[in-house]
């Protein structure tokens, strides 16, 4: 088929599609790196995977549930090892690793090295630590103590990074982490490596100011979970300088280097512009006299009216407490501020942000011990929070809200209530939000016009993934919000022993079931694999719940009233949501309320839809997986398609995408392809283990990141799948990848993440 043709067809007739699936794969950040699961990698010589398989029930942690993807990678033994092939397209010369080793003995921490291989070949040793992780809650809920005797541990995981010594890791190549003989930790617990390929530094920019004009001293020795006992305090340096820069009106610089700040003090600015080389060579480290003992600390920066860019932030804080020497990274208020391209890492907040017309973007949030970025009306003394944005961030591994809008009512002082103006008008968009270890993934907390739009939210380990309602008795009313096309995936926790969902909508979130949560518009969001149900609805009215889909909740679809989150009163319209693939004895919906109206319509339930293997004849594996022979239950069921195309409905009555094929063998190929598509198949898998997955495609041009395969919680086994060019839509050529299937009956999803190419079966055979 033509090229012509085929937009002439694609165009026909548009889908009712109740997932909206064009927004929803498109959800979150877009970055400079890749992330590899190490589920997603091949184990050798014993490396073992662990998972989360069942809904906790405990209200406590486990290194699997505070794992992104729920699940890791076990080295446990010498020789052991994961090992991934570089399908990026580019060179690789930096890398970064969430990992878990052990605590020490009595508490506080070891280092350790892990080696890192290339094609086989030793090519160094990473530097990791546990200083900045195990945390133990004993009987204490949520203690941030350090004392291992305590019992019940937490924040198992912490981040490392390095430029890869030596030629960069080639497109192709395969890279390894190996535990040898020289790795002393008793074990590797591998949960993501983040690879990429990092620009130079930047030079110094015109009408600058570096900050080592003023005596500021850079420091080269790697911090590894503790500051460096000899480096020189720059506080004082930087902050002359920063004075200097303000009052000529000049960029403060901060060149390539580790600029300490020792001490308690953080550095204040107005209306001024800092910058640095990159987030990966200029870092401010602050470095606190540890047991701190002198009360709060403030900000790492304290800004107003400011833009702040290309930077590393980090510090020493061993939890969120005072005395462990948690201060946040960034405070900031004013107009029109910018904070953009800055990695931070190991304090208290990312972003505690307030005022008119600030935008948080591009910046990476890594192992942070409360919220990533909370936007909010009463940081650095404000009383506003209007028109506030924060897009394309990537946020992992938080120990409070990933990102927030947090809408302040009044605070309470020793003279009285202090009121502020409800937040308005606040934008959080296209984030990815990973792994809050003790916090939701995003909440939205009072105040009106927010805009929440295609952002990534996954691997909660106890709270709600995405709340829409109010926080506390002095939180903001919620009024009329928009939420579309974000993802949740994996989300939803047993927090307070509580079994919460992965996306709730009204009041009583927090344990405060008090406010007025109305005029919502919850549109074209996906629910992949929630830990308990997967929309749940507590006391709020004048909803609009409609074109969102539920896929495998691990108890319930969506529930008026789930446990615990009360609905005494309410009202929302739920229609054209589509619930699939649940458990034995779950139900698609539920009105567990007397009191809360919900008018239904054209809901998958409603107009029996269901799921089933083509021909009712799941595709036994080890075997071939023909494109054409996807699910039956039609459109948001079987598959998801934006337009209707195909010339096969001889085949299929759908026909939708498909048709014939001159490939060899003859029969019939997916086309059509579009990103936000997806085509599910119910398979047979004997014996789990690592298979080798072989992609039959065609395409003109090509198609980098083209599509990938997903279980049925939303996992994707082998990463993302570039389709090359093969000079037509009928010219074939088979590409790999290593996939890792459990056993047992199962549904697989094909993703297409990007247009322009063909599919026509997939081979699995074993490794």
């Amino acid at each position: 088929m033509t090229q012509t043709s085929r937009s002439l067809r694609a165009s026909v007739v548009t889908l009712l599609t109740w997932a909206a699936s064009s927004t929803v794969l498109a959800a979150g950040a877009t970055t400079t790196f890749r992330s590899l699961e190490a589920e997603s990698g091949t184990l050798v010589n014993g490396a073992r995977l662990v998972s989360l398989t069942a809904a906790p029930t405990t209200r406590f942690a486990s290194p699997e549930l505070e794992a992104s993807g729920h699940a890791y990678v076990a080295l446990t033994a010498t020789g052991q090892e994961v090992w991934w092939t570089n399908t990026t397209g580019k060179p690789i010369s930096f890398i970064n690793l969430r990992a878990s080793i052990p605590d020490a003995p009595a508490g506080g921490g070891i280092t350790a090295t892990l080696n890192l291989y290339v094609n086989g070949v030793f090519r160094q040793r990473l530097n990791l630590n546990s200083r900045q992780s195990w945390l133990y809650e004993g009987a204490e809920y949520q203690a941030s103590d350090q004392n291992p005797a305590r019992g019940r541990p937490r924040a198992f995981f912490d981040e490392a990074s390095a430029f890869v010594v030596g030629e960069p890791i080639g497109p192709g190549s395969t890279f390894s982490l190996k535990r040898d003989a020289d790795n002393t930790a008793a074990f590797y617990n591998i949960d993501v490596i983040d690879v990429e390929n990092p620009p130079p530094p930047l030079p110094q920019p015109a009408n600058s100011i570096s900050i080592t004009s003023c005596g500021a001293v850079a420091d080269t020795a790697p911090t590894n979970g503790a500051g460096n006992p000899q480096a020189r305090d720059s506080t004082a340096a930087i902050q002359n300088c920063l004075n200097q820069a303000q009052a000529q009106r000049k960029t403060l610089w901060v060149p390539p280097g580790i600029f300490y700040l020792k001490g308690s003090d953080g550095l204040v600015g107005h209306g001024v512009t800092i910058e640095g080389a990159g987030m990966w060579y200029s870092t401010i480290y602050r470095d606190v006299p540890l047991p701190y003992t002198r009360g709060g600390l403030g900000a790492l920066f304290q800004l107003t009216s400011a833009t702040v860019r290309n930077l590393h932030l980090d510090s020493n804080a061993r939890s969120r407490e005072p005395v462990d020497g948690a201060g946040g990274a960034m405070d900031i208020t004013g107009t029109n501020w910018l904070a953009e391209k800055l990695w931070t890492q190991h304090v208290l907040s990312g972003f505690w942000a307030s005022g008119t017309g600030g935008v948080v973007r591009d910046n990476r949030l890594t192992s942070i011990w409360a919220d990533g970025c909370n936007l909010n009306n009463v940081s650095m003394g404000a009383t506003v929070g209007n028109h506030l944005t924060a897009t394309n961030n990537f946020v992992r591994g938080t120990g409070d809200d990933a990102m927030a809008i947090n809408s302040v009512n009044y605070n309470d002082t020793g003279s009285g209530r202090v009121f502020y103006t409800a937040m308005a008008n606040a934008t959080l968009s296209n984030n990815t939000l990973i792994g809050a270890w003790n916090g939701k993934g995003l909440g939205i907390y009072g105040g009106s016009g927010h805009r929440v739009t295609d952002n990534h939210v996954a691997d909660t380990a106890r709270y709600i993934g995405l709340g829409l309602g109010r926080f506390g008795v002095n939180g903001s009313d919620l009024h009329s919000t928009r939420v579309t096309g974000n993802r949740v995936e994996r989300a939803g926790g047993n927090g307070f022993d509580q079994g919460q969902p992965a996306l709730q909508i009204g009041n009583g979130g927090d344990g405060q079931n008090v406010g007025v949560v109305d005029d919502l518009y919850v549109a074209g969001n996906t629910v992949v694999g929630a830990l308990y149900d997967g929309i749940g609805f507590s006391a709020a009215s004048n909803v609009v719940l409609e074109q969102n889909t539920v896929v495998a909740p691990w108890r319930n679809g969506i529930v008026v009233q789930p446990p615990f989150y009360p609905a005494p009163s309410g009202s929302a319209r739920i229609t054209a949501n589509a619930v699939q693939t649940l458990g034995n004895g779950a139900q698609p919906f539920i009105n567990n309320s007397g009191g809360f109206r919900a008018t239904l319509s054209q809901n998958s339930w409603q107009l029996g839809r269901s799921a089933g293997a083509f021909r009712s004849q799941p595709i036994s594996l080890p075997g071939t997986l023909q494109a054409a022979n996807y699910d039956n239950g039609g459109a948001t069921v079987g598959y998801s398609v934006l337009s209707l195309n195909g010339s096969a409905s001889s085949y299929r009555p759908d026909g939708v995408d498909l048709e014939q094929t001159s490939d060899e063998g003859g029969g019939y190929n997916v086309g059509w392809t579009g990103s936000g598509q997806w085509f599910r198949y119910t398979v047979n898998v004997p014996s789990a283990g690592n298979y080798t997955a072989s992609f039959r495609v065609a395409s003109p041009s090509g198609a980098p990141r083209a599509l990938h395969l997903a279980d049925a919680s939303g996992r994707s086994l082998g990463g993302d799948i570039d389709v090359p060019a093969t000079g037509g839509w009928q010219t074939w050529t088979t590409v790999t990848a290593t996939v890792r299937l459990a056993a047992g009956p199962q549904v697989l999803t094909v993703f297409q993440d990007a247009p322009g190419w063909n599919l026509r079966r997939i081979m699995f055979a074993p490794r």
